[in-house]
């Protein structure tokens, strides 16, 4: 059976980390996953991708690392992310992995001119009949927390929810890659 990858692109604070573990962990928690193995691939440490053939769908966390930034370890992914897209992978994207998706697309990723958003915040969801945002309520309340956004989305996203200081707070490219801005991986501890 094909695992489930966790491409990790940083790491949580090194308290919250020791109380909780990280976000790999909580995304395996989240996921609640039973029978379908999951592996975590630590790109920003330079561990080394695999075939996208070898895993039956991807999860790409967050980071304190700023996509603008365009670290080597960070511009390989969104080469390896587009490639996975144009495969048809299963594919979400969590905010650096939301932004990585666009950027890898062609899309803008940079500060917010509106400034830092974080804490709980309202997304206003366009996604009505969408496969995976499809049953989240029209105004979802969310976890955020990011200094960077997607400014444009890439040619061929279909946008799919946005909040009062981000426009582009989730995004479909095809019908199977998904990017959003917030942390659904988040509980009320984290």
């Amino acid at each position: 059976m094909r695992p489930l990858l966790i491409v990790k692109t940083g790491d949580t604070l090194p308290e919250v980390a020791a109380r909780r573990g990280d976000f790999d962990r909580w995304i395996r928690q989240g996921l609640a996953l039973s029978r379908l193995p999951v592996e975590t691939v630590e790109v920003h440490r330079e561990q080394e991708l695999p075939p996208v053939e070898s895993v039956a769908g991807v999860v790409v966390t967050g980071s304190a690392a700023m996509v603008s930034e365009r670290e080597a370890w960070s511009e390989r992914t969104a080469r390896w992310l587009k490639g996975a897209v144009e495969a048809r992978a299963w594919i979400l994207g969590i905010c650096y992995g939301h932004q990585l998706l666009a950027h890898g697309f062609g899309g803008r990723v940079g500060p917010n001119p509106r400034g830092r958003q974080i804490g709980t915040v309202e997304v206003d969801l366009e996604a009505e009949h969408d496969l995976l945002l499809g049953r989240l309520p029209a105004r979802a309340r969310v976890q955020a927390t990011h200094v960077e956004v997607v400014l444009a989305y890439p040619d061929g996203a279909v946008p799919l929810g946005r909040s009062a200081l981000d426009p582009h707070h989730a995004f479909r490219l095809g019908d199977r890659a998904w990017g959003v801005q917030f942390h659904p991986e988040f509980d009320a501890d984290i």
